[in-house]
């Protein structure tokens, strides 16, 4: 026997578990685990390897494709029989000085804006909301609409905020911290406000509100793509936005419209989104595109950005949000509540290659 051969065991070192490690990509950042700062507490025990894998989002629609792919490449390694995967998630932002000083335990302002009005944009923007906190992510949902505050209403939610500090509590509900002006007013209050108006009630909304550690803060904006849009998002860092747009010709030109609004104040655009974009019959399961069908996907061919889903017009996302329960947490298994999961996670994504892109 040759006194100097070792076994595969006594080998086996952390660095080689990291070397491994390394050659797993992230298909979505186009970086490895270990550059990325995703692998964590590596040990080795003889034939026993553990690890920490840090999502970048609790939402990350790769997530089992990764765990699969870093298990598989310890296990390849010589005389590794056993890994111990921790899997968790720490969310990144994209780091904006203005943002951090306005909400300096807030990690990513995210808009969901729409053209016109009309299109389901505080919907998808509660659904959104809702899939993100289910994942285990901290989420805020504000509501910047305040010609309309519907979230109130689609949330269910009807109380007033507590104040402490001489700072407004967000509501929280659904596993949301929700805060709208919509709170703060009586239900027959009109809101006729100019512009510059419009955006000093946003600040204090922001500024004014105890928000605290959140990883998103979902920022519900009024349709439309005039002053008082432009002042309100030059008024609030936001890490990105979502455009809701339906699938007709005239709504394509409201979305590209909106998307060049953004753009003009360099503000990233995470994505698209179709709503309305399809019916299913529920006698006989044929789909019918009511509306037209692709002017989300064309719009974001068009203008390089993503198309991150499409939901389809469904009556009870309707009464869903008459009835204060939105779709995702009233009917989880529906396709239409995995639509917006999966729009949810895609917008996570985004978020974090946004991030990753910056630094």
């Amino acid at each position: 026997m040759n006194e100097s051969a070792s076994t595969p065991q006594e080998h086996m070192t952390e660095e080689k578990v990291r070397e491994a490690l390394s050659r797993v990509l992230d298909p979505e950042l186009g970086k490895d685990l270990v550059s990325l700062g995703m692998i964590k507490d590596v040990s080795v025990d003889g034939s026993k390897v553990s690890f920490s894998l840090v999502l970048t989002t609790p939402a990350c629609p790769l997530k089992s494709q990764l765990e699969q792919s870093a298990r598989h490449a310890v296990l390849s390694l010589p005389g590794v029989k056993e890994v111990i995967m921790n899997v968790t998630s720490s969310v990144v932002g994209r780091r904006i000085p203005e943002a951090e000083a306005l909400l300096p335990g807030v990690k990513n302002i995210v808009a969901v804006a729409s053209g016109k009005g009309g299109v389901g944009k505080s919907t998808v923007a509660v659904n959104i909301a809702v899939a993100l906190a289910e994942t285990g992510a901290r989420v805020g949902l504000l509501d910047a609409d305040i010609y309309g505050p519907t979230i109130p209403l689609l949330m269910g939610v009807n109380k007033q905020p507590e104040v402490r500090d001489g700072k407004l509590i967000p509501v929280f509900h659904d596993g949301i911290h929700l805060m709208s002006l919509g709170f703060l007013l009586s239900d027959s209050s009109p809101v006729i406000w100019r512009g510059p108006l419009v955006a000093g009630a946003v600040k204090q909304l922001l500024g004014d509100v105890r928000w605290g550690e959140l990883d998103y803060l979902i920022v519900d904006l009024p349709p439309g793509t005039g002053d008082a849009q432009l002042t309100l998002a030059q008024s609030v860092p936001l890490t990105g936005v979502v455009i809701v747009m339906t699938p007709q010709d005239v709504a394509l030109v409201i979305a590209s419209k909106a998307l060049a609004m953004f753009r003009k104040m360099n503000v990233p655009v995470l994505g698209v989104v179709e709503n309305m974009s399809y019916f299913i019959c529920p006698e006989c399961g044929k789909r019918s595109d009511i509306f037209n069908h692709g002017g989300g996907m064309e719009v974001s061919k068009k203008l390089g950005v993503s198309f991150l889903g499409e939901v389809p017009l469904e009556s009870s996302i309707c009464v869903d949000g008459d009835e204060g329960t939105p779709t995702v947490s009233s009917h989880p298994n529906s396709p239409q509540a995995e639509a917006f999961k999966n729009i949810a996670c895609a917008t996570a994504a985004q978020i974090s290659m946004l991030a990753f892109r910056v630094t």
